[in-house]
């Protein structure tokens, strides 16, 4: 399967934050290398416990049938990202040796994938991505408050995904390699923006730096 590119600076190695990333996304692309010319990706919503993930996809998406008891697959999710302007770097005014960049933030999730069908676990995967997104709502959803026969029809429709997590790749590029003055112009430059991904780029730059302050 395919890694993620990463040099030594931009590596994220703490789990928490990974996990933290993927629920707070709480999506990615799962990937596969089928019969076909490419590989197939899927956009899934997901759930990270422990090693394992778990999602599903329609019946009808015909992506399933090319996962066996044991497939290698890839779930690729993805944080806030931006593009990094160079008129905010300091160093652009001392020697003009700079260029643009796109900042971003990914967790790459490698295993064993396999479907289920199953009617029971399609329905724990149900009640527990509900319970995941409905939580902290005023009045939140549950799946018993739509008809059993209504939901059983539903779970025809679906088949289950379960990737058992071999290996975690994380990268957080953050401008780690520019200096502290060209860092702190990106996210000044960063939170003038109207755009939510730039201006979350530019809260986690800043609290890098904070960091860095001890």
């Amino acid at each position: 399967m395919i890694s993620v590119y990463t040099p030594p600076f931009n590596l994220e190695t703490d789990e928490e934050e990974l996990r933290a990333l993927v629920a707070g996304v709480r999506a990615g692309w799962l990937v596969t290398n089928g019969q076909a010319s490419a590989p197939s990706a899927t956009f899934l919503p997901v759930i990270w416990r422990d090693s394992t993930v778990i999602a599903h996809f329609a019946k009808a998406n015909p992506h399933w049938r090319e996962i066996g008891s044991d497939t290698q697959a890839l779930i690729i999710v993805t944080g806030p990202d931006a593009y990094v302007s160079p008129t905010w770097y300091a160093s652009k005014a001392e020697h003009g040796k700079v260029v643009p960049t796109w900042n971003y933030s990914a967790v790459h999730l490698t295993g064993l994938a396999r479907v289920h069908h199953d009617p029971g676990w399609l329905r724990m995967v149900v009640e527990e991505l509900t319970s995941e997104h409905e939580q902290g709502r005023e009045e939140p959803w549950h799946v018993t408050d739509a008809p059993s026969a209504y939901i059983h029809g539903q779970l025809r429709g679906i088949v289950g995904v379960e990737l058992t997590v071999s290996k975690v790749e994380g990268k957080a590029k953050l401008s780690q390699n520019r200096s502290r003055p060209d860092r702190e112009g990106v996210v000044t430059g960063l939170r003038q923006s109207v755009r939510p991904n730039e201006l979350s780029v530019a809260e986690h730059m800043a609290s890098a730096l904070d960091e860095e302050n001890g």
